[in-house]
């Protein structure tokens, strides 16, 4: 169970969390309900990133779920991380499990999970939370959400590195289906653009 955890955070309260610990963070963005169709190059990935980075001066954040991405929580602990989670409050609305290895994790008052505001190119403020509080952001996979979520910051001058993965293709196949689509889904991998910046050893936050 997380160490801690609110039924709601105001913005305000989430950056004076991250500032007042004056480190740098590192936040995964990926799949998280649909899953991995290779889970274990997934991780072997994520530990790569968390190998390049020091515990001692690097907070590990991600979406706070269980699912998918959320696996490198585990990994970040053994690795002897600090972790933390900003998701929004459909999580808890809808009691969705939270990682095991989280150890703070804040609720964002958002009616979606994150990306863009619908046809705007303005983030929901899960997403906004994210980005803000973040100095690296590392995406491997991910759909619209961890799509926006880099453009953002690569616009705003953050490092961002995205390694291709594809989902789980059974459930993509099932998410398609659910949707009356009558074409199977493209497995094909598709970067992000523009061409994103390689993680480097941290630097502590000012």
């Amino acid at each position: 169970m997380p160490a801690f955890g609110r039924a709601r955070s105001q913005p305000g309260e989430i950056r004076a969390f991250f500032r007042a610990r004056q480190m740098k963070v590192l936040s995964f963005f990926g799949y998280s309900g649909a899953g991995y169709e290779d889970e274990a190059r997934m991780l072997s990935e994520a530990a790569k990133v968390l190998d390049q980075a020091d515990p001692r001066d690097t907070l590990v954040n991600i979406g706070a779920t269980l699912e998918g991405i959320g696996a490198v929580y585990d990994i970040a602990k053994r690795k002897g991380f600090t972790t933390t989670g900003i998701v929004s409050t459909e999580a808890r609305d809808n009691q969705v499990p939270l990682a095991r290895c989280v150890d703070y994790v804040f609720f964002v008052k958002d009616g979606s999970w994150g990306g863009f505001l619908p046809g705007t190119t303005q983030l929901s403020p899960t997403s906004t939370a994210m980005v803000e509080n973040s100095d690296v952001l590392v995406a491997i996979g991910g759909g619209e959400v961890a799509r926006d979520e880099l453009r953002v910051a690569k616009q705003a001058g953050k490092a961002v590195q995205f390694i291709p993965a594809e989902m789980n293709h059974a459930a993509a196949i099932e998410k398609a289906k659910k949707k009356g689509s009558r074409c199977r889904p493209s497995f094909v991998v598709r970067r992000l653009r523009p061409s994103t910046s390689r993680f480097r050893p941290s630097r502590r936050r000012r």
